[in-house]
């Protein structure tokens, strides 16, 4: 079950926050970065990843912090050209296959909730408007709450 609310992501009480990023991303701008400040282990651990794995575009990475929450990134984006960079643009195909490996995850690990943003729709570039149906059919049919930030407000609360 999909609820959409206004509010700050960080202060979710999900369980699981969902976002997306590319392969090898710095995590240098918006809800990406906001949880690195965070949980700056896991952004230790993202980049220790990448070290002896290559994922896809349309994969997933997930981590699990001491304090019981957890973070999924889902690879929406291509990742920056060789030598560094600004990852590229998400793809529609790449957003689909990662909110679909998103449900079997959270179905086979039973997460309680999950929080997502707008998807792709900063750095990614793509439009909410053909984003969010894909996350009402990998995501709908789940038998949790599913926390969708439609609306950014910094330090306040959402009505979950």
């Amino acid at each position: 079950m999909i609820h959409e609310v206004s509010g700050d992501i960080l202060l979710s009480s999900a369980k699981v926050i969902a976002h997306g990023v590319a392969p090898n991303d710095h995590m240098d701008s918006g809800l990406a970065l906001a949880l690195r400040e965070r949980w700056p282990a896991m952004y230790k651990d993202f980049r220790h990843f990448f070290h002896g794995h290559h994922p896809e575009v349309g994969d997933l990475w997930t981590w699990a912090g001491a304090d019981g929450h957890r973070i999924v990134s889902l690879f929406t984006q291509e990742p920056a050209p060789q030598g560094g960079g600004h990852p590229g643009k998400a793809t529609l195909a790449a957003v689909g296959h990662a909110l679909k490996q998103l449900a079997k995850i959270a179905q086979k690990e039973k997460f309680e909730s999950i929080a997502l943003p707008r998807l792709a729709t900063g750095v990614g570039g793509l439009d909410w408007s053909d984003v969010k149906p894909l996350v009402a059919r990998y995501l709908g049919e789940l038998e949790i709450p599913i926390y969708l930030y439609a609306e950014y407000h910094a330090g306040v609360r959402a009505k979950e």
